[in-house]
């Protein structure tokens, strides 16, 4: 490898006796090259540009058939993926949708089971036959008398106690 750049440096001149020389040379071609930058500059701002106006009404496109079927096929099969993106989609949030109705009537379903168990607790209490006789002798009511109690069905059973009825006296023709 040193043998490669020592002989790259004698082609170029930098070795041996001329090595001042050529060190002077390539300074010189380093400054040449630098004004030429310099003088390609605009100066210390920085470069504008301009806008072009450019007529292009006149141009006119060629169609191109392969180009125009590859587009179809391309949005044909973009909308089929859309449109099976979105149908995923819509079931997925169906889905979270009813989970979420069906917990909300299991919740609805506790509560009014247990409103239900609340009130055949309170029927039952205010159904039992000792409090009913309790509060009955309070209000002065007493147990009824055989016959006082007419119940409306009471044509059904014949054996039970009968009201009496009274009817007016047609006129006889005698």
């Amino acid at each position: 490898m040193a043998t490669q750049v020592i002989g790259a440096q004698e082609m170029l001149g930098y070795g041996g006796r001329d090595s001042g020389r050529a060190a002077e040379r390539a300074a010189e071609r380093n400054r040449i090259r630098m004004a030429a930058q310099m003088g390609a500059r605009r100066g210390p701002t920085p470069e504008v540009l301009f806008a072009k106006r450019f007529d292009n009404s006149r141009l006119v496109k060629a169609p191109d058939p392969v180009r125009a079927k590859e587009m179809r096929t391309f949005a044909c099969v973009m909308a089929v993926l859309f449109g099976l993106i979105m149908m995923y989609g819509l079931q997925h949030l169906s889905g979270i949708e009813y989970g979420y109705k069906i917990e909300s009537e299991k919740a609805q379903l506790q509560q009014l089971q247990e409103q239900n168990r609340q009130l055949r607790l309170t029927e039952a209490q205010l159904s039992d036959p000792a409090r009913i006789d309790a509060l009955s002798r309070q209000l002065g009511l007493t147990i009824p008398a055989p016959g006082q109690v007419v119940r409306p069905d009471a044509s059904l059973d014949s054996n039970g106690p009968v009201l009496a009825e009274t009817h007016p006296l047609l006129p006889s023709m005698h």
